[in-house]
């Protein structure tokens, strides 16, 4: 079987476990700790944004307590070395760390946002955010105060970039799936968008997720071993051309 030329992965919140980062629907996870409609909706912002931004607030500053893990750094090694060889890989994450840039990524699509940017709900203006945020802080562009938000997107919003990734996937030779629990759309219809394409599919998770029957091939474990093992075989076949 040739090498695929042109590779689009998904990434989910199993990826950046083992980073430390807290997953939403596990047992123990964000939502299990908070009610989402209260934190992670428009209206919920609406309601109460004190509380919006010390959620947030709390998450970013996380970031500077974790570190990218092997899973992250082998998918960077792989978009390097696929390059080198006239071949594309396509990352779209739905997490909102900046872990995969850390690690090396470049091709990259947050398609529900970046923790490490705050949004102007009044003229739009998004920038590079590593404070906290509040309601009394002004936009730097409009100068409106209580308007900004974090760059992420909430329930009932329209996630970000789905024009890129639907045709990233249309012209894909392979689709990969790591780290998603298969529950959360669009991102988990992905994968049948891609199998409707002819595409392969492939699913690298820590157990088989809710909408691991339309994979063509699987592998579980966790990600910081079957990431890199699987990393590993694809810039050796590709080598081998």
């Amino acid at each position: 079987m040739a090498s695929p030329k042109n590779i689009v992965v998904l990434t989910g919140s199993g990826i950046s476990a083992e980073s430390g980062v807290a997953t939403f629907r596990d047992t123990g996870g964000i939502w299990a700790k908070y009610d989402y409609r209260e934190v992670a909706t428009p209206e919920g912002f609406a309601a109460d944004p004190a509380l919006v931004h010390r959620f947030y607030n709390d998450r970013r500053r996380g970031l500077s307590s974790v570190a990218p893990n092997a899973a992250h750094f082998a998918l960077g090694e792989l978009e390097a070395g696929l390059a080198a060889r006239g071949s594309v890989m396509t990352l779209i994450t739905q997490n909102v760390d900046d872990l995969h840039e850390r690690a090396g990524s470049q091709n990259l699509l947050h398609m529900h946002g970046e923790l490490s940017k705050s949004q102007c709900g009044a003229c739009g203006d998004v920038r590079a955010c590593g404070e906290d945020l509040s309601i009394e802080i002004a936009c730097p562009v409009c100068e409106r105060a209580g308007a900004l938000r974090p760059f992420v997107v909430w329930f009932g919003e329209m996630p970000r970039f789905m024009d890129a990734a639907m045709e990233a996937i249309a012209s894909a030779d392979l689709f990969v799936s790591i780290g998603t629990s298969g529950s959360v759309y669009p991102a988990a219809g992905f994968v049948t968008d891609a199998r409707g394409a002819g595409v392969a599919a492939m699913e690298l998770n820590l157990e088989p997720s809710e909408n691991a029957h339309f994979f063509t091939d699987s592998r579980y474990g966790p990600a910081t071993k079957i990431v890199p093992a699987w990393v590993r075989e694809m810039l050796g076949e590709s080598g081998a051309d």
